[in-house]
């Protein structure tokens, strides 16, 4: 017959595995469900909202022309012997553009210097009828009469010769001008005149599209036109040149449609390489600082149900603030409201959020 205690010590050691495998179970489970939560966190990176002094901008877009007038016109009256370019041909400053017919004033020149020197002989000539006629009245021979009429006569011919040798300068700086040359670096855009047309003085032989020196013309809203001035600084960019340049307002002209009031901002682009007259330019005029205000980054901000909002991350999980935003320049957003300074925001990976969402921080 079986003892009494050996049915007791079989219970209670079973009673025992059973509590040992519950609770195993139990810690299996909470570990389960703790891993689940870790699995489930977004990967996010974020930053601490500052509060910051922002610059006051408006941009618009507008065109640019070329200042110095374009046309290469004839300064005499010539005929053309030759064209020296074509059309789209680059061109810089001072390189000769065409050669026009001469032959006219250097027959010209060559009439003036034997006049020139006719004259030179007359004037010879005359002084030494002053200085003989000069010692007769000395002698009392003569009268002074005599020697005044032979002086005045010698300031006449003077006045001649400085007369003949003018026309020779102007010839001769007439005659230069035969040589056309490129008043400014740019493109031909025209040919307009070829070898053997006769050109009268202003008729056209090229037209350049000059790069040297252009104009950007802006049109900013009237609301702002208080706050425009000459003087004032202008950033400008241009899709055909990487590099943007910071000049200031040239001048401001009203400008009045029927569609709208604008102000037509002129600013001068001066050697800028690449920029072309008739190529878009765009332009961000700065109006000032404004005070401290809190600026987030704009991939941070979400467009929700709710509005516009930002993920605030509190002991690893992101509550969603529904924010008022402003001013908007250089990637930052202004947030006048739903935030408050040193809160810490997600930047990288907000748009996978909800509210309450775990968030796994990013190192």
């Amino acid at each position: 017959m079986m003892p009494k205690t050996i049915p007791c010590l079989i219970l209670s050691t079973l009673l025992l595995a059973i509590i040992s495998c519950s609770g195993k179970g139990n810690a299996d489970a909470s570990k389960q469900e703790a891993d689940k939560n870790s699995a489930k966190a977004t990967l996010v990176t974020v930053t601490k909202v500052k509060n910051a002094s922002v610059e006051m901008t408006e941009e618009t877009i507008g065109s640019l022309e070329s200042i110095t007038d374009p046309t290469v016109a004839a300064e005499i009256a010539a005929r053309v012997i030759n064209v020296n370019v074509m059309i789209g041909t680059q061109v810089k400053q001072g390189q000769l553009i065409a050669t026009l017919d001469a032959t006219d004033f250097s027959m010209q020149r060559n009439e003036q210097l034997a006049e020139v020197a006719r004259i030179q002989a007359l004037i010879e000539n005359q002084t030494k009828i002053v200085a003989r006629n000069q010692a007769l009245v000395n002698k009392n021979f003569i009268s002074q009469n005599a020697v005044d009429n032979d002086t005045a006569q010698q300031s006449v011919l003077k006045q001649q010769l400085q007369a003949a040798k003018a026309r020779v300068a102007s010839i001769n700086h007439n005659s230069s001008k035969s040589k056309v040359y490129a008043p400014v670096s740019g493109t031909i855009e025209k040919r307009l005149a070829g070898p053997g047309d006769y050109l009268r003085v202003g008729d056209p032989i090229v037209q350049i599209v000059s790069s040297q020196r252009l104009r950007a013309h802006l049109p900013f809203p009237e609301r702002i036109g208080a706050a425009l001035k000459a003087g004032l600084k202008i950033r400008l960019t241009t899709p055909t040149s990487p590099n943007a340049i910071e000049t200031v307002i040239h001048e401001l002209k009203p400008m009045i449609t029927a569609d709208n009031r604008t102000v037509d901002v002129i600013a001068d682009v001066v050697d800028a390489p690449g920029w072309q007259a008739g190529a878009s330019v765009t332009g961000t005029v700065i109006l000032g600082e404004q005070a401290t205000t809190m600026m987030i980054p704009e991939q941070s901000l979400i467009l929700r149900p709710a509005g516009e909002v930002v993920y605030v991350v509190r002991d690893n999980t992101a509550y969603q603030a529904v924010v008022k935003t402003g001013l908007r320049q250089n990637g930052l957003i202004e947030v006048l409201e739903g935030l408050s300074e040193n809160d810490t925001i997600v930047v990288d990976g907000a748009g996978f959020l909800t509210d309450k969402a775990p968030v796994k921080i990013s190192k």
